[in-house]
């Protein structure tokens, strides 16, 4: 596999993996992400993978340009040779529709479908977790039907209630937080996918991958207040 180094500003490097994304990519960016976590070279700030891409932040006191790209080279050579960590497979259940999912009909009359086929659709596949960002905790993820997709809304909503489920293009997601988008919202989660209080306060992480199961609202509500919001 081929890799390209380039300067972000003053104090970082972009490593690029490739220039689509795929498994393949997905995998290598998971490898070289988990070792610059647990052989962190000294004058690494940060390292924040992406799509097809890792940002290595470094502090421009302890290293130059050079020196970071020439390290960053040899630990790449080093992933040939490793592994990634055996992605996990998280069920996500989902009440879809009503107050949770308030564009749901949106969805389906868009696309010529009844709500309970977009819903069909939509917990019939298994999808991948490619980046967290944009905010604490949210997943993009990939592997949504077209036959579902949707575009954004021409008015963002300033608030999205946490762990609401939503469509935008041909991209599936969950607001792991209360924010303003302006996305399609066509249910809602009871687990809680940003947890501040823990180590590790994303529930979900690259590489993993995603279920998505339907519940009623009695199942939702139940499962809301118990231990189950907190654990996969």
């Amino acid at each position: 596999m081929d890799y390209s180094f380039s300067p972000l500003g003053d104090h970082a490097v972009v490593i690029e993996v490739g220039q689509e994304i795929s498994e393949a990519v997905q995998a290598k960016v998971r490898t070289i992400s988990q070792l610059l976590e647990s052989r962190p070279p000294d004058w690494m700030v940060e390292a924040i993978p992406a799509f097809t891409t890792i940002a290595v932040f470094y502090n421009p006191l302890a290293a130059q340009y050079a020196a970071a790209v020439a390290e960053l080279k040899e630990l790449v050579q080093q992933t040939e040779e490793v592994t990634a960590s055996k992605s996990r497979t998280v069920e996500i259940p989902v009440c879809y529709g009503g107050e949770f999912g308030p564009d749901l009909e949106f969805v389906a009359a868009h696309n010529g479908l009844t709500p309970e086929e977009v819903i069909s659709i939509h917990t019939s596949g298994t999808y991948s977790v490619h980046m967290i960002g944009f905010a604490p905790g949210f997943p993009f993820i990939g592997g949504m039907s077209e036959k579902i997709a949707a575009p954004r809304r021409d008015s963002p909503r300033l608030r999205i209630p946490e762990r609401t489920v939503g469509i935008a293009g041909k991209q599936t997601g969950v607001y792991p937080i209360e924010t303003p988008g302006g996305w399609q919202l066509i249910g809602r989660t009871p687990l809680r996918l940003f947890r501040p209080e823990d180590e590790v306060p994303s529930l979900l992480r690259a590489g993993d991958k995603i279920v998505f199961k339907k519940i009623t609202e009695s199942e939702y509500h139940a499962w809301e207040g118990s231990r189950d919001a907190e654990n996969p």
